[in-house]
């Protein structure tokens, strides 16, 4: 039986990562619910010792939290792994 377009509105949910600057942001997304979770970790204080960002500090960071966040993300919606059809991520600053 073919799927309707309404049926794959349900089916798809979109990971969000936004690791562009000082923040590291994540989303759960489905286009008939909207969002399902989200969690954000923010560096500021860890940058104000500098007076500004420090890109390889943010870097770094961002590879630190990312993981623990998306499992936070994914465990708020009661979403698996194995239910995500889409990955959107900020390639750069």
């Amino acid at each position: 039986m073919p799927l309707h377009l309404k049926d794959l509105k349900m089916a798809l949910i979109t990971l969000g990562i936004e690791s562009s600057c000082d923040e590291t942001g994540i989303a759960l997304y489905q286009m008939e619910r909207g969002l399902l979770a989200h969690a954000l970790y923010t560096q500021v204080t860890m940058h104000n010792e500098y007076g500004g960002v420090v890109p390889e500090l943010a870097s770094r960071d961002h590879v630190r939290r990312v993981i623990p966040l998306v499992r936070q993300v994914m465990r708020e919606a009661d979403v698996s792994l194995a239910q995500i059809s889409a990955v959107a991520y900020t390639q750069g600053p």
